[in-house]
């Protein structure tokens, strides 16, 4: 631990002024830096799973090749051409993929690079797929329901930039003078959105909606014995509150003692006194049922499907969407057992999230049902970022493809 620690913070310090910058003041952006560094600066790199990396970032290709083709105002900008070049790359490498011929294809198209920053230090958390039973009608238990999107909401930013525009509104009511701030979650659970025929599916408990709404997606099964997925279709606007914060400020809950499962526990014991509190994070998520493959799994805001142990939530005002990213994280042993008293995993920025706020703030995605929640309610360790920046296009990429794919022979 202390080893891999010590070679973190010499490769962030390295070429640093003795003095730290000044913090950025309230509503400002941290300002960022890289530097760039060689692959066996990077933490545990040559242990590392790299198929395991390189079948995620395929994942995301698609999406990024997609993006350099669409073009318009309302768009986010492009992807860069070197990003585009790495994607295709790596939808043309034929076959099966090993570790020894994804680490060449990551090692050729990118640069490690240490991020430096003056923003808050990086934090890890994390976030998974709940399971929850379900009704496609209020029956019984079944009566707290999860909402569509509502025709008259709006965007006023593209979905990928949403965790990235600090305490402004991300979306908001359509109205024939214009646009104005949508219904609060207070508003909207005492009626708002009644008689609208806009509920999707009915719940049991409005504590798993809520964390459910936080997760972004879900998985439900219904009465009738068929399970669907529900997935993030917009939000009502308003920025993210963390009630965890809340209820420590307050003095109703330890700050050592903060977890998904404490929050849910407290949160449960009074109903009422619990949805208040619940209130107090006026954001409220939309969500839409997936239909044929998209309905394998749950997607990020690429609308490319999540790997576990390798997708990350980042904020895309640092981070472009589909960039590998080397996380480490000395002493965060929970969620690799084999790992010598620290994570460092290679993964690929594929999702967002209103809380996911700073260069080195990430959100790891650990896979749907209970075990992956127990994984995610524990997380919040601090990490580091080394961000992986493709080149300028190598004067192998011509041959690359092939040669990926060949390497499996030399391993």
């Amino acid at each position: 631990m202390a080893a891999a620690a010590a070679v973190i913070v010499s490769v962030i310090s390295v070429g640093e002024a003795n003095s730290p910058p000044k913090q950025p003041g309230p509503g400002m952006k941290a300002a960022i830096s890289f530097k760039p560094l060689t692959f066996a600066q990077v933490p545990a790199w040559e242990q590392d799973d790299h198929a395991a990396a390189f079948k995620a970032f395929l994942k995301s290709c698609e999406r990024v090749l997609a993006s350099a083709r669409e073009r318009g105002a309302d768009k986010p900008a492009p992807p860069s051409s070197q990003l585009v070049t790495a994607c295709n790359v790596a939808a043309r490498a034929t076959g099966s993929v090993n570790k020894a011929g994804a680490k060449f294809f990551f090692e050729t198209f990118f640069t490690p690079n240490a991020v430096s920053h003056n923003g808050s230090q990086g934090l890890l958390t994390g976030y998974y797929e709940p399971v929850l039973q379900g009704s496609r009608t209020p029956q019984g238990a079944f009566q707290t329901p999860i909402y569509k999107r509502p025709p008259d909401l709006v965007n006023l930013v593209d979905e990928t930039q949403r965790g990235a525009v600090g305490s402004a509104l991300t979306h908001a009511r359509k109205t024939d003078k214009g646009v104005e701030p949508y219904a609060t979650r207070a508003q909207i659970e005492q009626g708002a959105l009644k008689g609208k025929n806009l509920e999707l599916l009915y719940l049991t408990d409005p504590v798993e909606v809520f964390f459910m709404q936080i997760q972004g997606s879900g998985r439900v099964k219904l009465t009738d014995g068929t399970t669907v997925r529900v997935h993030y279709d917009g939000k009502n606007g308003h920025p993210y509150s963390s009630i965890g914060r809340y209820l420590i400020e307050k003095g109703l809950l330890a700050a050592d003692r903060v977890s998904m499962d404490a929050l849910k526990k407290w949160l449960k014991i009074e109903p009422e006194r619990g949805k208040e509190v619940m209130w107090q994070n006026a954001s409220f998520v939309f969500f839409r049922e997936l239909k044929g493959a998209e309905a394998k799994g749950p997607l990020g805001a690429m609308n490319a499907a999540l790997t576990p142990g390798r997708s990350l939530a980042v904020d895309t005002s640092y981070h472009a969407l589909g960039l590998p990213i080397y996380v480490s994280a000395a002493g965060m042993t929970h969620v690799d057992k084999a790992a010598a008293g620290a994570f460092n995993r290679l993964m690929v920025a594929q999702d967002v999230g209103s809380a996911i706020k700073g260069p080195e703030r990430g959100d790891i995605y650990f896979g749907s049902g209970d075990a992956a929640g127990r994984l995610a309610g524990v997380t919040k360790h601090p990490g580091k970022f080394i961000v992986l920046l493709p080149n300028d296009r190598p004067t192998t990429a011509d041959a690359a493809p092939g040669r990926v794919a060949a390497a499996k022979a030399r391993q």
